[in-house]
């Protein structure tokens, strides 16, 4: 299993996913169609599949050209709001391209139908691939714009926290640098955070991408991950999980308004790709 990551966007990532003994190839969260098409053109790859982990405009915006210039291609996600989707998926649900499987995996709090999924092959000495969306990033968490910091922990405590820890976590975003400034200021004494940003830092002064990292590097990085771990539960001042998640959602929205503060046609636009505004239609 061969692994392309393609930034697009601002600061997003799409995948090529490719089966190296039959070349059929799955894309996850396209973006940039004719990009991706490109790819898959040099790496000589039969492209079946498209797995959308939600229906946000920056990972689903693709969804629509890519189908009209390659027909009958299949696009999978558990949300009826993706774009040109033709088959909805559903939590625990089983794929299979070539020789890798895929379980689907429900990961709701980020948006209500949020799916991510884990890609392995059996006897296969590489490790799995899970790839996260926006639900589990390197070092954070997408934001929770639907449902409960409830079913957000549940997504990242329960659902992906007890994957393999050799697994390669593929996310929706570059947000590594930002995300580790915050996780240093709410374990200044972690060790491994200050690696990490400092891993980081160098990799953004080189241009070159953080991902993948592995789900067994986040558990001791993430504070997200770390909701039970005393001194992120001292920096919120809650104790029960749940409530450790939501305050440390609301510190880091503070932390990164103070750091970066969004100026309102930027705001605008960031409610436009997440679904959360429509443009009018012209009368």
């Amino acid at each position: 299993m061969k692994v392309k990551v393609i930034p697009v966007l601002e600061d997003n990532y799409m995948y090529l996913v490719i089966d190296e003994h039959t070349r059929e190839a799955v894309a996850v969260d396209v973006a940039v169609p004719k990009r991706l098409l490109e790819i898959a053109g040099r790496e000589g790859v039969s492209l079946t599949t498209v797995l959308t982990t939600h229906h946000h405009w920056d990972h689903a915006r693709g969804n629509a050209e890519l189908v009209r210039l390659q027909p009958g291609l299949a696009v999978m996600g558990a949300d009826e709001r993706i774009c040109a989707l033709t088959r909805r998926l559903v939590h625990g649900e089983e794929l299979r391209f070539g020789a890798i499987h895929v379980r689907c995996l429900l990961t709701p709090g980020h948006t209500s139908g949020h799916m991510s999924y884990f890609l392995w092959e059996d006897e296969c000495p590489d490790p799995p691939a899970l790839f996260s969306g926006d639900s589990l990033s390197v070092a954070g968490c997408g934001w929770r714009l639907e449902g409960t910091a409830q079913q957000m922990y549940q997504s990242l405590a329960e659902t992906l926290s007890n994957l393999p820890p050799q697994t390669k976590v593929f996310c929706g975003h570059e947000h590594t640098l930002s995300n580790l400034e915050f996780a240093q200021k709410v374990e200044p004494c972690n060790d491994h955070v200050r690696a990490k940003l400092s891993w980081a830092q160098k990799r953004d002064e080189d241009d070159v991408p953080t991902v993948p990292s592995t789900l067994g590097e986040e558990l001791l990085y993430n504070p997200f991950l770390r909701v039970v771990e005393e001194p992120v539960r001292k920096f919120t001042g809650q104790v029960a999980p749940a409530q450790v998640l939501e305050a440390l959602c609301k510190e880091r929205a503070s932390f990164q308004h103070t750091s970066e503060p969004l100026q309102p046609q930027a705001r605008a636009l960031l409610a436009l790709q997440w679904g959360l505004l429509s443009v009018p239609q012209q009368k």
